[in-house]
């Protein structure tokens, strides 16, 4: 199974060009390791080293306009591969795509990847449009 830690240049160029006004929420489905895999060798869990990556990231998320709009606990996966579980869940809100990138380019921001790279085993994150609520599945009411 290939485990999907980070997006590519050519992701992030994708991301980029579809710098559309308004907001955009980032879906963010995270498994972590048991034991944090830090290229120096030291010791922590992989929920501490993520934590780690929270408490240095939280202020730039902030500064920048970001809010976490859901957060949930993954309980069962009804579609998809029976062994793909997650830690981890929740949908990120970023004021404009602009905004998520210039969160990456920050130096506090780098710093705290060091941590989540240390910490995730496998992620997804899955750029979405916001639309209006309603009360059906295709978005008509």
């Amino acid at each position: 199974m290939t485990a999907f830690t980070t997006f590519s240049r050519e992701t992030f160029a994708a991301f980029r060009a579809d710098d559309r006004p308004g907001p955009v929420h980032m879906l963010n489905l995270i498994r972590l390791h048991g034991a944090a895999r830090y290229p120096d060798g030291r010791e922590a869990t992989g929920a501490d080293a993520y934590a780690r990556y929270g408490r240095i990231s939280a202020a730039v998320f902030a500064r920048l306009g970001g809010r976490i709009v859901w957060r949930g606990r993954f309980e069962l996966g009804m579609i998809g591969p029976e062994d793909e579980t997650w830690d981890i869940c929740f949908i990120a809100k970023y004021p404009s795509p602009g905004a998520f990138a210039d969160m990456l380019r920050d130096p506090i921001y780098r710093e705290a990847m060091e941590h989540r790279l240390a910490a995730v085993a496998d992620s997804r994150l899955i750029r979405l449009g916001v639309l209006p609520g309603g009360t059906s599945f295709d978005g008509v009411a």
